[in-house]
């Protein structure tokens, strides 16, 4: 398979994922020592939680599309001959999924501006952290998933990536 150079997002997008795992462990930790060794919980845990784990799913997107990681239900495609399988999946790649991407992707990054904008904060937290940093995270990982939708639709279409399983030629 060529190099493709479109795949630097996913990349670099799953070491940050990978760094907010740890730092998810580690606030997890603290929380837990806070709460039973010192009997202070912290105000903050639930929603550093929620949105770090957020953010590390969508942020790992790309990288599982890149490398098939994904769940893949292949009853009917692999019946096929890869050639027609190459093009079924290039095509809804290109056609389906990447356009449904691109307007989530929209969507996120408008609703982070106005998160921004208005300084907009979680309103059903009572520590009420400003929201924008998780709804970045989401529009990042939203558009490095819509590239790599593409590369990889790009890829199925001229060969350079074949389907699992399948009928020989």
């Amino acid at each position: 398979m060529k190099r493709n150079y479109f795949d630097w997002p996913a990349n670099a997008l799953l070491w940050v994922a990978a760094a907010m795992a740890v730092l998810l462990v580690l606030a997890m930790m603290l929380e837990v020592f806070s709460r039973y060794v010192l009997n202070a919980p912290t105000l903050w845990a639930f929603d550093i939680s929620y949105m770090l784990n957020g953010a590390m799913f969508i942020l790992g997107c790309a990288y599982a599309s890149k490398t098939d990681a994904h769940v893949r239900i292949d009853f009917l495609a692999s019946r096929l001959k890869p050639a027609t399988q190459r093009w079924i999946n290039g095509g809804f790649y290109l056609f389906l999924f990447a356009p449904i991407l691109a307007a989530l992707t929209w969507t996120a990054g408008k609703r982070t501006w106005h998160a921004f904008v208005t300084a907009e904060v979680e309103h059903v937290s009572p520590w009420a952290p400003l929201i924008w940093p998780f709804y970045s995270a989401l529009a990042i990982g939203l558009a490095a998933l819509t590239l790599q939708v593409v590369v990889e639709a790009y890829r199925y279409l001229t060969d350079q990536k074949q389907p699992s399983g399948g009928l020989p030629e």
